[in-house]
């Protein structure tokens, strides 16, 4: 059996404001918080140095994108190099006139680039106008090796699919990132919002059993309002789910925090071991997911 090999993850968790340049501030000072706890992969949540302006349509919005690299992730590659942690950044990024994504950063504990990740799906509900803002991502989905282990990244709206995390774990990921930012709106009753809570967190708890790896969610908190009246309560709740789907840490619901969690990559191996579903996998069967819906013997 493998021996132990042990890494710590870091979430972090923040409200965020109209400002950006106090997003970025807070995220570096919370940074360097989680580096002081001993953090060694530290992620931040989804688009992390704006509100989330995809609650409406305006083209205004496009402003905050940012080149990578630029003035956000040279920041963001220091820091890492300071600290010598790997460091997940996801931001709007403006990748050409007219084409824009949501993205994420990858930067070794040298404070290199080791990988830049684009959302791959792309919602289109109430108040998560998301098509409007970003293009689909075109690099697939892969992982990459850090000094502190090979880890794989999507975002968000990615985290309830589990062919993402499949293609993703595939290609080696011992720890499955989602930033994310996800929340309630003001018509969802009490019952309404904890159903959506439990099916998020159970969905991203399925995917580190099914694939027997880790998971670590960040998601921002606070309530977010547009200049058109649109609010959204973010819902936080970060946390970290080991192989076996339990949950390590979670964080508060309402409030910003900070998990520094300690995950026994060696884990992966025992639990896929004990749970052989990579070996048992019928890739011999499997065609059907490149059709839309129904199969070869429906008439749907």
């Amino acid at each position: 059996m493998p021996s132990p090999r042990t890494v710590q993850i870091g979430l972090i968790q923040t409200r965020n404001s109209e400002d950006p340049a106090e997003n970025v501030s807070r995220a570096l000072a919370k940074i360097d918080e989680a580096a002081a706890k001993g953090a060694q992969i530290v992620c931040l949540q989804e688009i992390f140095n704006t509100l989330y302006f995809c609650q409406h349509e305006d083209e205004r919005y496009f402003d905050l994108a940012e080149s990578i690299p630029g003035p956000v992730t040279d920041q963001m590659a220091a820091k890492a190099r300071e600290h010598e942690i790997v460091l997940i950044v996801p931001l709007f990024e403006r990748r050409a006139p007219g084409l824009f994504h949501n993205s994420a950063v990858i930067f070794d504990a040298d404070g290199s680039q080791v990988g830049v990740y684009r959302k791959m799906h792309i919602p289109d509900d109430p108040q998560f106008m998301e098509k409007y803002y970003f293009t689909p991502g075109d690099r697939g989905f892969r992982a990459w090796d850090t000094r502190y282990g090979r880890i794989g990244v999507c975002i968000c709206w990615d985290q309830w699919y589990p062919e993402a995390a499949r293609l993703t774990a595939l290609d080696g990921a011992e720890i499955l990132f989602y930033p994310t930012a996800i929340g309630w709106i003001p018509a969802d009753e009490a019952p309404v919002r904890e159903a959506q809570h439990s099916a998020w967190e159970t969905m991203q708890r399925s995917h580190a059993i099914a694939n027997g790896c880790f998971v670590a969610a960040p998601n921002r908190v606070g309530l977010e309002e547009s200049p058109g009246g649109e609010t959204i309560q973010f819902w936080g709740r970060s946390f970290v789910a080991a192989p076996s789907g339990e949950v390590l840490a979670r964080a508060f619901g309402d409030d910003e925090d900070l998990l520094v969690v300690e995950a026994d990559l060696g884990a992966i191996e025992r639990q896929r071991i004990a749970w052989p579903f990579f070996r048992d996998r019928r890739i011999d069967a499997y065609q059907g997911l490149l059709r839309r819906f129904g199969s070869e013997h429906s008439d749907l």
